[in-house]
This record gives C-alpha cells, sequence and structure tokens, in this order.
C-alpha cells in the first residue's frame, strides 16, 4: 500500500540570530572621533586673525581713548588704508592657497596707475577706455606671470621677482620718454581728478563715498563720537571699502562653494594629484596670476582716483604687506590651506595699527616692528593650528 504524501507547502522556517547586545550596538565607529567646538573654531584658517584683530582693538580702545581714532574721521582712516590693503590681499591669499607667490603686485601698482593716467592725459582718451587698457595689459602681463611659473617649472618667487624690477623700471622708463615725468597730476588745464569726476562710470564705480551721511546718524544714534562744533558729518563709506568687501564677498564665496574654490585648494595641496584627478593646474594657476594682477590694477585705480595723481614708484612694499595680510589671515607658505575672510581680517588689523598709532603717543617707528611680530606670531600659530588642532594630535 502506497504511503500518503502531504500536498501541503513545505515553510522553511528562519532561526533568528541572538539579538546584539546593547553594549555590542553601541560601539562607536573607530574611524570617527569626536571634534569638539574649540577645536573646531582653531581649526579654521581665519582663527587667528580674528582673536588678533579683537585684541588690536582693545588695546587701541583703551590706548586711544578720546584721541578720535573711533570717530567718524577716524574710522574712515583706517577703514580706507585696510580697504586698499585688502582689495590686493584678495588676490594674494588666493594665489597662496594655490602654492604661489606673487612679488610684482607693487610694481604692478604704480605700473598699471602710470597706464591709465598717459591716455588720458596725453593721448585724449576717455577714463574708462584708459581704465579699461590698463586692466587689460595688467591682466596679459599676470598671464604671462603666470604661464612662465607653469610652463618653465621655475619657483613663482623668482618669476615674479624679475617682474618686481622689470615693471617698476617699466613705469620709470616709459613715463619718461612718454611724458618727462615720474609723477603725473595734470597736463595744462585738465586735471586728472577732475577727468575722473566727469566720467560717470569711473566716478560712480571709483571715485568718492557712498551712504554720505551715514555716520552723521551714527553720531546722532550715539554710536560714534561727533564733531566737536556739532556740524554734520558729511562724509560716507569710501568706495574702496565697498570693493574690498565685495571682492572678499566673492573670493570667501568661490573657495567655501563652488567648484573652483575646491580646484585651488586641490592645486595647493598636491598638484600632481590634481592633475591626475582631471583638474586643470595649469588654467586654475594662470587665472590666478590674472587675478592677483586684476586686484593690483583695481588698486591703483582707486588709488588715482582718490589722490587724483600717479607716480611710477607707487606700490612700494604692497607686494609684502599683502602676502603678511594673507599670512595673518590663516594662509600657509606651502598652500592648500587659508582663508579669503581671514585675509581681510589680516588687512583691517594692518589698518587700524598703522592709523591707530597716530593717535597714540607711540612713536610711528614701531609700525614696522609690529608687522614682523605679527608675522612670526601668525606663522607659529598656523603651524600649531595645522599640525596639533586640525590633525587631531595632543
Amino acid at each position: 500500500m502506497a504511503i500518503p504524501t502531504s500536498t501541503a507547502p513545505v515553510v522553511a522556517t528562519k532561526v533568528a540570530a541572538p539579538a546584539a547586545s546593547a553594549s555590542t550596538a553601541a560601539a562607536p565607529d573607530e574611524r570617527l572621533r569626536s571634534v569638539g567646538l574649540w577645536r573646531r573654531l582653531l581649526g579654521r584658517p581665519e582663527s587667528g586673525a580674528l582673536s588678533g584683530a579683537v585684541l588690536v582693538f582693545l588695546l587701541f580702545a583703551f590706548g586711544a581713548h578720546g584721541s578720535g581714532m573711533f570717530s567718524a574721521e577716524g574710522i574712515v582712516n583706517w577703514g580706507t588704508v585696510a580697504g586698499f590693503l585688502g582689495v590686493i590681499a584678495v588676490g594674494a591669499a588666493l594665489l597662496m592657497v594655490a602654492g604661489e607667490f606673487d612679488l610684482s603686485i607693487g610694481s604692478m601698482i604704480g605700473f598699471a596707475g602710470m597706464m591709465l593716467a598717459i591716455p588720458c592725459l596725453y593721448w585724449n582718451w576717455p577714463v574708462w577706455l584708459a581704465a579699461l587698457f590698463a586692466i587689460g595689459v595688467a591682466c596679459a602681463l599676470g598671464a604671462l606671470n603666470g604661464w612662465l611659473v607653469v610652463k618653465t617649472g621655475l619657483p613663482s618667487f623668482i618669476v615674479t621677482l624679475a617682474f618686481y624690477f622689470v615693471l617698476r623700471g617699466l613705469s620709470l622708463a616709459l613715463s619718461v620718454i612718454l611724458t618727462g615725468k615720474t609723477i603725473l597730476s595734470s597736463n595744462g588745464p585738465a586735471v586728472l581728478a577732475e577727468l575722473i569726476a566727469a566720467d560717470p562710470v569711473v566716478h560712480a564705480l571709483f571715485q568718492g563715498h557712498v551712504l554720505t551721511g551715514l555716520f552723521d546718524a551714527m553720531a546722532h544714534a550715539g554710536w560714534i563720537a561727533a564733531r566737536d562744533d556739532g556740524t554734520a558729518l558729511a562724509i560716507g563709506v569710501p568706495k574702496v571699502v565697498v570693493w574690498w568687501l565685495a571682492l572678499t564677498a566673492l573670493g570667501a564665496f568661490m573657495l567655501a562653494k563652488m567648484r573652483a574654490g575646491n580646484w585651488i585648494l586641490a592645486v595647493g595641496g598636491d598638484p600632481v594629484a590634481a592633475k591626475n584627478v582631471g583638474i586643470p593646474v595649469a588654467r586654475v594657476k594662470i587665472a590666478l596670476f590674472m587675478l592677483t594682477a586684476f586686484c593690483a590694477t583695481l588698486f591703483a585705480i582707486l588709488q588715482v582716483a582718490d589722490a587724483g595723481s600717479a607716480a611710477a614708484d607707487r606700490g612700494l612694499q604692497k607686494e609684502f604687506e599683502a602676502i603678511i595680510a594673507a599670512v595673518i589671515g590663516g594662509c600657509l607658505l606651502t598652500g592648500g590651506y587659508g582663508s579669503v575672510i581671514g585675509a581681510a581680517l589680516g588687512s583691517l588689523i594692518f589698518g587700524v595699527v598703522q592709523i591707530g598709532i597716530g593717535y597714540t603717543s607711540i612713536d610711528n617707528n614701531w609700525y614696522r616692528v609690529f608687522l614682523g611680530g605679527m608675522l612670526l606670531v601668525a606663522v607659529l600659530f598656523n603651524n600649531y593650528v595645522r599640525r596639533r588642532v586640525a590633525l587631531g594630535r595632543r
């Protein structure tokens, strides 16, 4: 007799594995570590510059109290100095993040100023066309700087040092050949400042102030000191400060949020690895040298519009001040790390100290001593942050 078989489906039962203990489930991932708020703040490249700026303001708040340093005129004075330096510090900082230097910034300022003034005064060009001419020539020279660095493999320190002397010599030689002068302010009845004021585009972009009457409103509100005679403070924010803040905001946004910023950081960190992953290293470096030349030309145009004159020897030592401001702001000399906001804070420290010393009884000769000390402290602090805090060492 046949043995009946069951037609019901066979159901496989899965034996559940014993539940993991609570201690095992809660075990932290050994690849991750907790980073405290203080370590994160110190890990920011601009942290040193921020603390330095706070310290400098506190020192002058006590040392220059009642001297007028924080009145409307005082704020405009040191704000203008900081703004001029901040304009070129943006380009210098981004170039340093990419691992390069430009020692021709100061010479480019004098050269670009002459390229603006000579066409206006001697060739009867419109001011706006002369400004575009100066920018175009400067950017072409910046591209040549970058091309030589990339193609020859020479250190940018050497290449731009050569351009430092070439541009300074060209500024002096061409100005003497074309005008017979090295300082240009007028040509007969035409005054350079009046020509700039008569050009609506250049005047609107580069000359004068914005928000006129702002400081008067602040004085009436009791936020800053007013004039002793009670008259209105008919001044506003210098346009160089507006350019400084705008360039800083654009540079910081690009470095933090845009693909170009990632490229700059990668090129400065390891150019060989960056090239291997498809980053156009040569184009990035050449573009940054052009940006630095543009910032120097912008400095020159703003200076000519403010002073109403151009001189072949303008911009002396500005390349070193821009680099120092970038280093104070957290840029490493080896590249791959830095902050545009930090460079802006470094420029602010420069402006406050340079003008603030004049409001105290301190000898102005100590200004350079302070700059050297700030540079040394900034380098030591940046190395400490990079090696101890950012890398998680104790």
